[in-house]
């Protein structure tokens, strides 16, 4: 740590799905007060995921000033705010930086139209016209979502659906984009928030730039995207109504920082090249660090811009991991209809883990296949669902609790061989943060589902505020990207259970088997649903 930094503070927002939790930390990483706040999640007809702007800003100044009040240090100790935020969202703003509509979210596929057509021709490979599938992959290192989950898609359906909207459009934002737009008053996105807009030249992770080509054949014009930065970029102080509203002081400094996955890589501690991290919140990702671009198209993986200049980051996403479990509450367990009888319970989660841990491994063979919302890697399929299968009356609710996190593992494990091809190496252990990692029982199913060890770091929830932090560290020359690994506190570490391992091994061989019987069914169950 810099000499003379002892008592610097770091204020580090997590924006999510779910909310927003802002921390005020120090430099080592260690969250000395903390605050969240709920933001409302709305669905739309036709596979639709939206929110308000305005909720993710009230929540990130309530969260901020009880943070700071918590803290109870002195507000010019904090050097810096620094966001970390979910991903592929898109906030189309005016002039005055006000937002014309809600927040299309990473989930929300009604773009998915709009894009197969733009990114499609009379010839297809893998859905894509071979010369843009080429230049998209040889320029940005993937190629938009085909299921129309990230902002070109996005884009592309507001520009056709709500050409008012679009017409006023000044900047296209990403979720990151937007608060620091709020703070700073500067339209300008990150090396990675810009990325799934499928615009830039990737080929020198240290300096990413906007194509001309590829801004043509996006279809929006060019002056609808903002100003790209690095994640360690100081945008300048806070504006004084801001800092005012939060009680910061007014030379409190702004940093970039980064979308949620490129955050929790380094937040994570795994930042030197070929080290995974698995994190889990509302949906997962398996993530590490690498030299070099490199593209996967079959499995939808790809190594792309990350927080790190001169490196990539190696990213095979699930479409709905912790969310499934938030499904199992509040539309099975505690769903709040006339067969309600309890009151909510505060720690349900917790009771969850209870539950399962006393459950058999491998639920008494009831399967739970985890795609609520399709699924992304390794395979892109929008169409496939959710399911419990073999469910007989030998069941109970205890084993249906331990299918869900079974079923999320399983799915996880799908995704290991791929991983491990782009890689070049066989993991041998995993490092596993977000929420569903301070569940003792569900790291200890990740561990026999996988087969390697699995570490839990000290405050696993804390990842992405701890990745924010070290981003500003970095980028107001407090610290290097190397001395992150010294700083991460791992407090346990997950052997296999030798019989549990044997067991999901066979869960795993059925699900790959459900997997090949169920696809084909679900696509023309859902065909209706895929041609919107």
């Amino acid at each position: 740590m810099a000499s003379g930094t002892e008592n610097t503070m770091i204020l580090a927002v997590d924006l999510g799905t779910s909310g927003c939790k802002t921390a005020v930390c120090s430099l080592d990483g260690r969250v000395h007060s903390w605050s969240f706040k709920e933001v409302a999640l709305h669905l739309r007809a036709g596979h639709g995921a939206e929110q308000d702007p305005h909720d993710w800003w009230n929540a990130l100044i309530s969260t901020s000033k009880e943070a700071i009040a918590k803290s109870q240090i002195s507000p010019a100790q904090i050097k810096a705010i620094c966001c970390s935020t979910q991903g592929e969202g898109t906030v189309p703003v005016d002039a005055s930086g006000t937002p014309l509509m809600n927040a299309i979210l990473w989930m929300d596929m009604r773009g998915a139209g709009h894009v197969n057509r733009a990114a499609g021709g009379p010839i297809r490979v893998a859905g894509y016209g071979p010369i843009k599938l080429w230049n998209w992959i040889r320029l940005t290192g993937g190629a938009p979502a085909l299921s129309g989950k990230d902002p070109f898609a996005h884009m592309l359906f507001i520009r056709d659906e709500y050409p008012e909207v679009y017409d006023r459009t000044h900047k296209f934002l990403n979720v990151l984009d937007y608060l620091n737009l709020r703070l700073t008053g500067r339209f300008v996105a990150t090396y990675d928030s810009i990325l799934t807009s499928w615009v830039t030249d990737n080929r020198d992770s240290a300096n990413i730039h906007y194509n001309k080509g590829l801004l043509k054949s996006s279809g929006i014009d060019s002056n609808k995207f903002p100003e790209v930065v690095p994640c360690t970029e100081t945008l300048g102080p806070v504006l004084p109504e801001v800092a005012e509203a939060m009680g910061l002081s007014t030379s409190t400094l702004v940093v970039a920082g980064a979308i949620d996955n490129s955050a929790a890589a380094i937040g994570s501690g795994a930042v030197r090249d070929g080290e995974a991290h698995f994190y889990i919140g509302t949906s997962s990702w398996i993530a590490a660090h690498m030299a070099r671009k490199k593209t996967d198209v079959i499995s939808s993986i790809a190594s792309v811009p990350c927080a790190i200049p001169g490196k990539y980051l190696m990213t095979a996403m699930q479409t709905t991991a912790g969310g499934n479990l938030t499904f199992l509450k509040e539309r099975v367990l505690y769903h709040e209809d006339e067969l309600l009888r309890e009151a909510h319970a505060p720690d349900v989660y917790k009771i969850l883990d209870v539950i399962a841990a006393r459950t058999p491994a491998g639920s008494r063979g009831l399967m739970y296949m985890p795609w609520l919302y399709g699924e992304r890697c390794p395979v892109e399929d929008r169409s496939l669902r959710a399911g419990l299968i073999n469910l007989s009356l030998e069941h109970s609710r205890e084993d249906i609790i331990r299918a869900f996190l079974e079923g999320v593992a399983l799915n996880t494990r799908w995704m290991v061989p791929p991983v491990q091809k782009f890689l070049g190496h066989t993991l041998e252990s995993i490092t596993m943060v977000g929420g569903g990692a301070v569940s003792d029982i569900w790291c200890q199913i990740f561990a026999d589902t996988l087969g390697i060890q699995v570490h839990q770091p000290e405050g696993p929830m804390e990842t992405n505020v701890r990745g924010a932090v070290w981003i500003a560290a970095v980028g107001l020359g407090y610290m290097n990207y190397s001395d992150v690994s010294e700083r991460i506190r791992i407090q346990k570490v997950y052997e296999p259970i030798p019989e549990h391992k044997a067991v999901m091994n066979e869960s795993y061989h059925r699900f790959l088997q459900l997997h090949k019987k169920l696809a084909p069914l679900y696509r023309n169950w859902n065909r209706q649903e895929e041609s919107k």
